[in-house]
């Protein structure tokens, strides 16, 4: 049996699957990831590195340049749910995604229980009085004002800033109760996210990303490709 016979036995047999995302799943979706060759963070914008610019002080400091590069780099509205995103969505035994994504694009997939780590872009609220707008009642390229004076901030985690523990503690919650964790398209390097994989105690542990990981030794299987031709050679048995 080889290791696709083996991802397909695993998703078809598991009672309690967790998906853990990272930008990976959705570069086939046309939104780029932030550490490859070609990813966001290999980019000068400026004088300001892109790991610079998304932090909390820059954003309080430079709302401008913020904004200029958040509205071309980080937001992508006409982007569309891939083959993977629907896969999983698809699954009945998958009981939630833990994301590191902000696109929103396991929801309009049709995934049901969506742990958001770092947020969306889809929200964002007013840092006074707290009222949420949609992404297209905001503009992209420039600061957005509410009717209260306060300015309106993406609801993503910036640099600089706590995880929501809202989030977090049913996140890891979920992993724990796992049977079965699959790791798509993240890099592991990210933390505190990364270390949510430590919370898992089920049987299962598969890890499909194009570079190696530092989880790669503890993983049952590995897939150093991408995670589309994984699914294509998958699907058509389950």
């Amino acid at each position: 049996m080889d290791k696709y016979e083996q991802l397909k036995k695993i998703i078809q047999e598991s009672k309690n699957m967790v998906v853990f995302t990272g930008a990976g799943i959705s570069v086939p979706s046309g939104i780029p990831d932030f550490r490859s060759s070609r990813g966001i963070y290999s980019e000068k914008y400026g004088n300001y590195s892109p790991e610079e610019i998304i932090s909390h002080s820059f954003f309080m400091n430079h709302p401008d340049l913020f904004y200029e590069f958040y509205g071309r780099k980080m937001v992508y509205p006409e982007a569309k749910p891939n083959l993977a995103h629907l896969f999983f969505a698809k699954l009945p035994n998958v009981s939630a995604v833990v994301t590191q994504n902000i696109d929103g694009l396991h929801q309009r997939a049709g995934s049901k229980k969506v742990f958001e780590l770092h947020g969306s872009v889809l929200r964002n609220y007013c840092m006074k009085c707290h009222k949420f707008y949609d992404l297209k009642e905001i503009e992209l390229l420039k600061p957005t004002y509410c009717s209260c004076g306060g300015m309106i901030k993406p609801d993503v985690v910036l640099y600089e800033e706590p995880l929501d523990s809202r989030v977090v503690y049913p996140a890891i919650d979920a992993i724990k109760e796992a049977d079965t964790l699959i790791v798509i398209g993240t890099s592991l390097v990210v933390y505190p996210a990364a270390s949510y994989l430590k919370f898992f105690q089920g049987k299962h542990l598969v890890l499909i990303n194009k570079s190696s990981t530092s989880y790669d030794a503890d993983a049952e299987l590995v897939f150093n490709e991408d995670v589309i031709e994984v699914i294509k050679r998958i699907e058509k048995s389950i």
